[in-house]
């Protein structure tokens, strides 16, 4: 890389990819490494993607965004392993030294994140919601909630390169790709051998299926104004003739009514549906940083004055268990061609 070419401000997105599938993150970040570079003049936006056999996934990144394609392939990449990917990675950004460095906050990506921040000696803001480049710094501004979700705090990387981010699945918009969007594709040399990799996957036990939540269209939530967990199934009948998923809110999951994978809010899941209905949910700031990004909410809750119905794009006031057997008519006797609608 010559004097010019490090010159440029590169923006750079780590694509997770998993049994040669790609987690949504990686496009959503994209979508953001493009805004951000609106506001850096000069600058490039770029994407990293190690593993095995895995170049025919870079036209994706192109069509999301990225100009340019490092591909890091190599056998000891086919399976996540926090070494081999640390050192990697770690390697092509000390060679290229990008501006920014963004990973989705996934399990693999904040396990992986915080090794390449130490390897490279740089800061990491975890678990950002909002990305933004800061007008008088000409920096990256990373936004995050902290102290419990009560206040939002944002982060400047003043002094270190990368500045580092990881952002949770959900909280950025999908950009629309395009379809015919090119780009070069940068073969990186990486020589690690099976036998420097202290650890090995004997076999592979998957974990029973865990809804999905985070990329539903519909969903339906209940909190701690269901009462308890048999009201659950009455949204279930409602999210099934929606054709959408069921959630909850923590206090549900912290008293064992609903399983932690169906959690929305900060220490859960974050979503963005088309539709919303929040039922007995009141509406606290930890829940609401997970599914304000809804198009829209319908809240549903006895207490006119529940902090849900200020986000809420449709209110009613009144007894949920009245209330949505009421919905479930509706949209059943609306119902054509197996679908519904409100």
């Amino acid at each position: 890389m010559n004097a010019e070419q490090s010159a440029i401000p590169r923006i750079w997105v780590f694509v997770e990819q998993q049994e040669h599938q790609v987690h949504p993150v990686s496009w959503e970040l994209l979508g953001a490494a493009k805004r951000l570079s609106a506001d850096l003049p000069g600058s490039v936006v770029e994407a990293v993607l190690p593993g095995h056999q895995v170049a025919d996934l870079a036209p994706q990144a192109f069509q999301y965004g990225a100009s340019r394609v490092y591909l890091i392939d190599n056998p000891v990449l086919e399976i996540y392993r926090n070494l081999p990917y640390a050192v990697a990675v770690s390697q092509l950004v000390k060679e290229h030294r990008p501006e920014i460095f963004l990973i989705g906050a996934t399990t693999l990506g904040r396990d992986l994140a915080g090794s390449i921040a130490t390897r490279v000696s740089t800061g990491l803001t975890a678990d950002c919601t909002e990305l933004s480049i800061d007008p008088a710094n000409h920096i990256l501004a990373a936004t995050r909630p902290t102290f419990g979700g009560n206040l939002m705090a944002t982060i400047l990387c003043r002094r270190h390169r990368p500045q580092m981010a990881t952002v949770r699945p959900r909280v950025l918009p999908m950009p629309e790709p395009v379809p015919d969007a090119t780009g070069e594709v940068v073969t990186v040399p990486f020589d690690m051998r099976e036998e420097d990799v202290p650890v090995k996957r004997l076999r592979l036990i998957r974990a029973e299926e865990q809804p999905n939540i985070e990329y539903a269209e519909v969903i339906v939530a209940g909190g701690r104004g269901m009462g308890g967990p048999e009201g659950f199934a009455l949204l279930q009948e409602l999210a099934d003739a929606l054709g959408g998923m069921v959630a909850a809110s923590r206090p549900v999951v912290d008293a064992g009514w609903m399983d932690a994978s169906r959690q929305v809010g900060q220490t859960g899941k974050t979503v963005r549906p088309k539709l919303y209905i929040a039922a007995g949910i009141s509406g606290a700031v930890q829940h609401r940083v997970g599914m304000s990004g809804a198009d829209v909410i319908l809240a549903i809750n006895t207490d006119p004055n529940a902090p849900i119905f200020q986000i809420a794009t449709m209110g009613i006031v009144g007894d949920l268990y009245e209330v949505i057997p009421a919905l479930i008519r509706q949209v059943k006797g609306q119902s054509h061609d197996g679908q519904a609608h409100l």
